[in-house]
């Protein structure tokens, strides 16, 4: 085979695989992510969300309860399994405050602040169960909960220190906020709390040494990622945190409703069903 055959072979075969090539169709393009909302200098959190789990129960793994426990420990509730929102599963406790938890937890609804109508706190107001609301504007976020209409006021960018509120323990229920915006995300900083709230109705607790920051990430137009990391060396051995999804509430006209928290409502309900010592 001389030169000038392997040369017309050559550009034969060349010819071909041009239009093999040409006929494959085109690799297909990486899935774009979803395109999240924002406004002009911000994502927007703008909505009605709602945190949808047993983390109102327990934050860690949980199995259920039924009546029959409860009457033992003079209250009445029918408790649903649950995994655990906590990173690593478990809340890591001093010894001494493990034994208080346990002791809060024995005495439920009577030692549960929230039982009581007192104000639930942070990060409990995120996932009780009712819906809340986000309304931004420039200075500040502002978060309403339909839980007996609680409300939150956020200011934006405010770097000077928490203030302590009138000197009152009795004011700092939800503790003291600062937010700003980290990329898509919105993260709020708060200290200054009282002692008095729980973060669940198994007795989780903490000491007036809380501090806490939220995180708020748009995933998708209709669900965010929330975080709260938690802070208490009064009470814990380390940090640690929760994590949930929130979704938004996407009925026409979404909006909170009424409600209204009755003290101790359980024994109101159901205390007649209770055994008599």
């Amino acid at each position: 085979m001389n030169m000038t055959t392997l040369s017309r072979l050559s550009l034969a075969a060349l010819v071909l695989a041009t239009a093999v090539t040409a006929c494959q169709p085109p690799a297909p393009s990486a899935p774009a992510g979803p395109v999240l909302p924002r406004l002009a200098d911000k994502p927007d959190f703008n909505g009605v969300w709602q945190a949808i789990g047993t983390a109102y129960w327990n934050l860690e793994d949980h199995s259920a309860a039924g009546l029959s426990q409860f009457w033992q420990l003079g209250a009445i509730a029918a408790v649903p399994a649950g995994q655990s929102v906590v990173e690593g599963s478990t809340i890591p406790y001093l010894p001494a405050a493990l034994a208080k938890r346990d002791e809060n937890r024995a005495g439920w609804p009577k030692t549960d602040p929230e039982a009581k109508c007192y104000m639930p706190g942070v990060p409990r107001l995120t996932y009780l169960g009712w819906p809340f609301q986000i309304i931004q504007d420039k200075q500040d976020v502002n978060l309403t909960y339909e839980w007996s209409h609680k409300k939150r006021i956020v200011p934006i960018g405010d770097t000077s220190p928490l203030p302590d509120p009138e000197g009152g323990l009795n004011l700092r229920w939800n503790g003291i906020a600062r937010g700003r915006y980290d990329g898509n995300s919105l993260v709020v900083t708060l200290g200054n709390f009282n002692p008095y709230t729980w973060f669940d109705m198994a007795g989780n607790f903490h000491s007036d040494a809380l501090h806490v920051v939220e995180r708020y990430t748009p995933r998708s137009p209709d669900v965010l990622d929330y975080e709260a990391t938690i802070e208490d060396p009064k009470v814990f051995s380390r940090p640690w945190k929760i994590s949930m999804p929130l979704y938004r509430r996407a009925e026409r006209n979404a909006r909170l409703l009424e409600f209204r928290c009755v003290e101790f409502a359980e024994e109101i309900l159901y205390g007649h069903l209770r055994k008599k010592p």
